[in-house]
């Protein structure tokens, strides 16, 4: 077994090599004057499983080709198997066509990663789960709730006054996954976006008046649609406001916003190395894949790693 790191989060593979115990390959990725990648495995891999570890975070289209070209770098090198670890899978949004002459980048993505070589994908908390049908690939899919129930037990003992919120319809699923694994009930966010960057939340369906509420989503990028939810739970009586997300590729405004919003703090995984600052608390991921890459690789079930 080798594994490989990009750039995009350097830090998330070292911690996965030491759950292993093994140390990093040795590749050398540098970039020419003109901002062309340039990329040196700088050991034999020959005949061996490669794992290359790369969430496609921003800047993504840059990662993403970085993914691609040390894709192709392993396969001349004759690697026997190359599995993309990818714990945060960009593009995951345009996963349909919801408007008229808009590409489905997810499946371009997917056909992309499959056409470089690619031979298995391991990620987390696809934005939508039916985007694994855009591989011809096999495609293991983990889920952030065991690396985040933990921390959420720890923080919410008693979970008798608390209600898990979805901030929108589409994420009741994962809601309910959280409520059911925390024993607390569930409630809903109805939101309409009005644009990219800005959310108008409309009206909550549950019970929230007294109780403190866990916000659930599987992403945020400007925290817009997570500090509108978190102001209309606190008009229709929430005592106190968390949130659980399982990827926070938080720029400057959703810093801003989470800062100067309700929201007590952000329980997030290591996913992408935008995951800190003020209430970001990260919670480390690395056990979790390290242990999916060394049953893959020895030929096992990863079906236990999907329990809470």
């Amino acid at each position: 077994m080798k594994i490989i790191s990009g750039t995009a989060h350097r830090a998330l593979a070292e911690r996965i090599a030491d759950v292993l115990g093994q140390p990093l390959a040795d590749v050398h990725v540098t970039a020419f004057p003109d901002g062309e990648t340039f990329v040196k495995i700088n050991e034999n891999i020959r005949g061996e499983d490669v794992f290359i570890v790369q969430p496609s975070c921003p800047p993504t289209n840059h990662n993403i080709m970085e993914l691609l070209i040390m894709v192709d770098a392993a396969r001349r090198a004759s690697a026997e198997r190359i599995t993309a670890v990818m714990p945060f899978f960009g593009y995951a949004r345009q996963d349909r066509k919801d408007q008229p002459r808009v590409p489905i980048t997810a499946k371009l993505v997917a056909n992309l990663l499959t056409s470089a070589g690619v031979n298995r994908v391991l990620t987390m908390d696809l934005h939508a789960p039916q985007i694994q049908g855009f591989f011809d690939i096999p495609v293991d899919h983990l889920y952030a709730k065991s690396a985040l129930i933990g921390y959420l037990r720890e923080r919410h003992p008693d979970t008798s006054n608390l209600t898990v919120v979805s901030p929108d319809v589409g994420g009741v699923k994962m809601a309910r996954a959280y409520a059911e694994a925390l024993g607390a009930d569930l409630a809903i966010v109805a939101k309409h976006r009005v644009s990219a960057t800005k959310v108008e939340a409309m009206n909550v369906i549950g019970e929230v008046e007294g109780r403190d509420v866990l916000l659930v989503d599987d992403m945020t990028e400007t925290a817009g649609t997570l500090t509108a939810a978190a102001e209309i739970l606190q008009k229709h009586g929430a005592k106190r406001v968390f949130a659980g997300v399982s990827h926070a590729v938080l720029g400057e405004l959703g810093h801003d916003r989470i800062r100067d919003s309700v929201i007590e703090e952000v329980i997030t995984t290591d996913s992408v190395p935008q995951a800190e600052g003020p209430k970001v608390r990260a919670v480390g991921i690395a056990p979790l894949l390290g242990e999916a890459i060394r049953r893959i690789s020895g030929g096992q079930s990863v079906t236990s790693l999907f329990e809470v």
